[in-house]
């Protein structure tokens, strides 16, 4: 069976808001692994100034530390990047993008319609976060049905099944990313909300943080429902958790 790994690859604080981590997982199985969003990066942390500017540090907080880096959590766990074959994102912002120049080899998993933004230089992206050329795998609509949501299985030669699930709204081409795990599921769901207070109710303060950094921000509360009804029907099946709650990390054993 795959195993998870659930590692802080970043820290992010703009008081008055709380910290908020940076949620990826690692896969590793008997095939290899996989990285589930990257974080901050080595080069982030070493020249943080050429690769994030100093108005985004301010604005999102961004911490650099090199022992939380992907790469670093990865090599403390006794593997090398280099065993990293392969990288599915969420989405491509600037915090969850800054580590795949550590995993220079790896085939990069998105949407299509999120390769497709980036590709189009929308303003919310960092251009020399992919400065080194990653290898895309892009994945576009699919009939696919995954709990009434659509699914598009991500061919990572894994044991787990792994399944991009469209969650639009945070931005055009933002997606969960479903693991499974024997009779479970796994849901990471990214950016599509901040913190997990937002799937009880609306009028928590950071719903009003969610909502301006959305691109679409009623495709975002669309998706918002949808989570809640999967939470609500499916906790037996599923686990959902997001990027950005420190809460949210499974208690160390």
């Amino acid at each position: 069976m795959t195993r998870i790994h659930h590692l802080n690859c970043g820290t992010l604080h703009a008081p008055p808001n709380p910290a908020a981590s940076c949620h990826c997982l690692l896969l590793e199985d008997a095939n290899g692994l996989a990285l589930v969003d990257t974080g901050i990066g080595l080069h982030d942390v070493r020249a943080p100034l050429e690769r994030i500017g100093q108005p985004l540090i301010d604005m999102a907080g961004f911490q650099f530390h090199e022992g939380q880096t992907a790469v670093r959590r990865i090599e403390a766990l006794g593997f090398r990047a280099a065993d990293v074959k392969h990288v599915v994102l969420t989405h491509a912002d600037p915090d969850h993008t800054g580590g795949l120049a550590d995993f220079p080899h790896a085939t990069v998993h998105v949407s299509e319609e999120e390769r497709a933004a980036l590709a189009r230089g929308h303003w919310r992206y960092l251009q020399v976060h992919f400065a080194h050329g990653p290898n895309w795998k892009t994945y576009p609509a699919s009939s696919g049905v995954w709990f009434g949501m659509e699914e598009r299985r991500v061919e990572l030669g894994l044991a787990a099944d792994v399944l991009l699930v469209p969650l639009f709204g945070h931005t055009l081409g933002h997606c969960g990313v479903a693991v499974r795990q024997g009779g479970r599921w796994a849901l990471h769901v990214g950016d599509a909300y901040y913190l997990r207070v937002e799937l009880e109710r609306d009028d928590h303060p950071v719903s009003a943080l969610t909502a301006q950094r959305a691109d679409d921000n009623a495709q975002r509360l669309e998706t918002l429902g949808r989570l809640r009804r999967l939470a609500r029907d499916h906790a037996d099946e599923i686990d959902v958790f997001g990027y950005h709650d420190f809460t949210e990390f499974p208690a160390a054993p």
